[in-house]
């Protein structure tokens, strides 16, 4: 078997990657080869996820199974036969040899990391970008629970809302492929997002940073009140600031994440100083000169490591403004599907 057709370190891969290992894992490989601040990592390959459900069989059977259900027309449905479909993913047994490279992979992170069953995230990728489609897994640790959400992010292929865009968008049902990116957790102490144009307007001379106490997924799924603060893009001063009330923040648990209050005199506090706040600018900046356009950016800073080295990238890919966003009836109700579905967790 050829190793680079399973699973590639970030350092293997570049933005001409993405068939491979879809976007998210060809960006990580871009951002790490332009020497920007990313956590180690490594991505199980488009071509496992071919193998894994060519080779048990159970791409096979999905196919059936979809055949046997005739006309979807409604939302409700897509959540029933996501159920069935994910649980046929989720019950096969590993393929031995993706077992043994994937497990092996995340040995030699643990020693890279000098941490013994380093806490991961796993976090799926398509060569088609679909926000909000599929499963993000946080703090996941150890080589079986890892192996085990590989196959979890795998069947995220079919959430519901999954299936419903693609029905909407007459693609086949089963017609997306996913590769999973297996990265160590940062267990933020603030973290974020960053735009470099404000989104609603469209406005490229300003960068939009929402950011509050916790993990990035508070953030990203809307659970979290946040901080603000608009930026002027070509002087980096601070143009505006919103302090939000931040009662909670999303937090790694001893398994997976939870939600942790936040002590009261810090909950109108800002989670970002100004010189972080400037530097995750201009971070923003030099990420949107050297790609080309726009960009969303995720990003967190390390509790154990000082300015202005504990700022790390997790994903960064091009911004999208509301005048972009899909008018008709069913791109509207497949964007409220990953909405309600984002802001339920995973």
């Amino acid at each position: 078997m050829d190793e680079a057709k399973l699973v590639y370190w970030f350092e293997e891969l570049d933005k001409e990657s993405n068939d491979l290992v879809g976007k998210k894992g060809a960006n990580l490989g871009e951002m790490t080869k332009l020497g920007l601040p990313v956590v180690p990592g490594y991505v199980v390959s488009i071509e496992s996820y071919r193998r894994f459900m060519a080779e048990t069989g159970v791409g096979e059977q999905i196919s059936k199974y979809i055949v046997s259900l005739g006309k979807i027309d409604n939302i409700d449905k897509c959540e029933e036969v996501s159920k069935t479909m994910r649980a046929m993913i989720e019950k096969q047994q590993m393929l031995g040899y993706l077992e043994e490279k994937i497990g092996s992979y995340y040995d030699t992170l643990c020693q890279k990391t000098g941490i013994a069953d380093v806490a991961v995230s796993t976090r799926s990728g398509g060569p088609v970008s679909r926000p909000g489609m599929f499963d993000t897994f946080i703090n996941v640790k150890g080589k079986e629970q890892v192996l085990q959400h590989v196959k979890k992010v795998w069947s995220s292929t079919f959430t519901g809302r999954a299936i419903w865009y693609r029905l909407v968008h007459d693609i086949p049902v089963d017609g997306d492929v996913l590769g999973v990116v297996v990265m160590k957790l940062v267990d933020a102490r603030s973290a974020g997002i960053t735009f470099t144009v404000d989104p609603v307007t469209g406005d490229r001379t300003k960068i939009i940073i929402d950011a509050s106490w916790g993990l990035g997924e508070g953030v990203v799924s809307g659970k979290v009140d946040v901080d603000r603060f608009v930026i002027n893009k070509e002087t980096i001063e601070i143009a505006e600031r919103a302090i939000g009330i931040k009662k909670f923040c999303i937090a790694s648990g001893k398994e997976g994440v939870e939600e942790r209050d936040i002590p009261p005199a810090k909950q109108s506090v800002s989670c970002l100083s100004d010189e972080e706040i400037k530097e995750i600018a201009k971070l923003g900046k030099s990420l949107e000169e050297r790609l080309g356009q726009p960009q969303d950016i995720e990003w967190a800073l390390d509790p154990d490591l000082s300015f202005p080295n504990n700022l790390f990238v997790f994903q960064t890919r091009p911004a999208k403004f509301a005048t972009e966003k899909a008018t008709t009836v069913l791109d509207r109700l497949a964007d409220i599907m990953a909405k309600r579905a984002s802001r339920g967790g995973s």
